[in-house]
């Protein structure tokens, strides 16, 4: 344990925890959480399927008073299924819950609720409708991702927000089935999708997308394109050089040692060449100027 700790190198940054979250779904992210806020919702956070931290480090910082935050993951533990076992040492093999808790550690003075469990408990965890916003980034199995899904819609607030993750990657079509089956068949109506992410609600979306869309449009770095399908407004928007969302530095942050410019010294004039310089016309000056230099 104490070598393990020795050459563990603690993030200071958010940019530094390992991670996919790219610039815009930190933005969409902050936009929903801060919006909530403005709006008095109140209501718990939940994040299923963590990794090393980085979603759940930003969804921290909008734990208001009185409200939870509960992420649930395998953390490298017993997988429910061969299935989901396979995937869990392919992709998650570095994965321990003691990173995660040291990186969020490194974000925040206390954890949030951490369950080391399946993402199918999590309804016997989490009371009924006390979620307003919840992350489901678990597995890219279809079966879990579906479950996950009804999970969540048990879980929200009426106009709370869910975010599926990976919903069109070409690695992961279970997401994209079970998240599109979703949309189709269960009553879930789409805020906005990003590149890698689909925001959604089992309210009305018509009031947020209005104001998502007005602060979409006043920006320099995000492309934004709206069409039509299955009598659903699909608000899509994509990063255009992006950079992360500004966030307060960890405990461990320590400023860059600038690097020191090398000052080349000025050679001092000699009298005569200052005498040179002031007095004499310019074509006597340039003579004397090539007879000094050749003297030294």
């Amino acid at each position: 344990m104490a070598n393990a700790q020795q050459t563990y190198t603690y993030p200071g940054e958010l940019s530094d925890v390992p991670g996919w979250f790219p610039p815009l779904d930190q933005m969409l992210f902050t936009w929903f959480l801060d919006r909530q806020r403005r709006q008095g919702v109140q209501g718990d956070l939940l994040e299923l399927g963590a990794y090393m931290g980085k979603s759940a480090i930003l969804l921290g910082r909008h734990r208001g008073e009185g409200e939870e935050f509960t992420v649930c993951d395998l953390f490298g533990g017993e997988a429910p299924d061969g299935a989901n076992k396979a995937e869990t040492a392919k992709s998650y093999a570095s994965l321990t819950r003691q990173s995660f808790e040291r990186n969020y550690l490194s974000f925040h003075d206390e954890l949030p609720r951490v369950i080391e469990a399946p993402s199918s408990v999590i309804s016997s965890e989490v009371a009924p409708k006390t979620c307003r916003f919840v992350h489901i980034d678990a597995s890219h199995l279809y079966e879990h991702v579906r479950d996950d899904i009804g999970a969540a819609r048990e879980l929200l607030l009426p106009d709370g927000i869910v975010v599926l993750d990976d919903f069109r990657s070409e690695h992961t079509p279970g997401v994209s089935v079970a998240v599109w089956e979703a949309v189709l068949n269960r009553g879930l109506r789409v805020v906005c999708l990003s590149t890698q992410k689909l925001y959604g609600t089992w309210g009305d979306p018509g009031v947020v997308q209005e104001e998502l869309l007005e602060m979409l449009r006043g920006r320099s770095d995000c492309g934004l394109s709206v069409q039509e399908a299955a009598g659903q407004r699909l608000v899509r928007a994509r990063a255009k050089g992006m950079r992360v969302v500004d966030f307060p530095r960890s405990r461990h942050y320590v400023a860059p040692t600038p690097t020191p410019v090398p000052v080349t010294p000025q050679r001092r004039r000699s009298p005569a060449r200052r005498i040179a310089v002031e007095l004499l016309p310019p074509v006597v000056t340039r003579a004397v100027r090539r007879a000094l230099t050749v003297r030294g």
